[in-house]
């Protein structure tokens, strides 16, 4: 009898796995891919074995949701999401938000944005709305000042007052750590400056309030937002274990947003 218990569990267990559904999702690594490692042992007791797909740029995670090779992201905030949809024709849409990495402003040379130095080479993303958000940040800051300065989508060419006359050049978000040594100032998406061991609370010179609309969400396709395994990954994401990870693993570098 208890060989025979013991060959029914066995065939419980690989009947289960069997049934188990597999939600592949992209992430850049820091903070997002830890974030759902996290998450990974409540969604398998739900039944939802998660693959999460490190991405490093800004683009594939997106294009291969909408290509269906993958489920979901999680990477990106909505004005992002919005200029992709409209730059490349796709219908991806947020089914949650689940943080904010306040935007920051990093230097190897100075101490204080007080001290930066005339004709300043400073370096931004190159992407529509993190490019916009740098300047915003860096108006905020009193460095330059706008045309509109509500504009989420400015560019260097709406800088309207630039005192101290520095020189902005756009990059790929990814390499503007790499580049940081080798530039006055730049403005560094925080799961980029996590990668590279910035501290955003301690290091960056300027960094926005918590306040920020830039809410990391969860995206996928219009037809798979309703999905029963991407709303176990909503839950899971939205639950008090994942809010009280945050607080303590980031320590105000990333904030939840739920």
């Amino acid at each position: 009898m208890k060989k025979l218990l013991t060959a029914l569990a066995v065939v419980a267990a690989f009947s289960s796995a069997a049934q188990a559904e597999t939600l592949r999702v992209a992430a850049s690594a820091v903070p997002h891919a830890e974030i759902l490692n996290f998450v990974k042992p409540a969604l398998a007791k739900e039944g939802v074995e998660l693959d999460v797909k490190v991405f490093t740029d800004y683009v594939q995670p997106n294009v291969q949701v909408a290509e269906k090779r993958l489920d979901a992201n999680f990477f990106q905030h909505q004005p992002y999401l919005d200029e992709f949809n409209k730059s490349r024709g796709t219908t991806l849409v947020s089914v949650a938000g689940v943080h904010v990495e306040p935007f920051g402003a990093y230097s190897s040379k100075i101490k204080d944005l007080k001290d930066l130095p005339q004709g300043a080479n400073v370096v931004i993303p190159n992407d529509a709305t993190n490019g916009g958000r740098a300047l915003l940040l860096l108006q905020k800051a009193g460095v330059i000042k706008l045309k509109d300065a509500n504009n989420i989508l400015s560019t260097p060419k709406d800088i309207a007052e630039n005192p101290k006359a520095i020189k902005v050049r756009e990059l790929e978000a990814a390499t503007l750590p790499r580049v940081l040594t080798q530039v006055d100032l730049a403005l560094i998406n925080t799961n980029y400056a996590l990668e590279a061991k910035l501290n955003p609370t301690q290091d960056a010179l300027a960094i926005e309030g918590s306040d920020s609309p830039y809410v990391n969400i969860l995206v996928t396709r219009e037809d798979n937002k309703d999905n029963a395994a991407v709303q176990k990954l909503v839950k899971a994401l939205h639950s008090d274990e994942v809010k009280a990870f945050i607080l303590e693993k980031y320590k105000g570098a990333v904030v939840p947003a739920f």
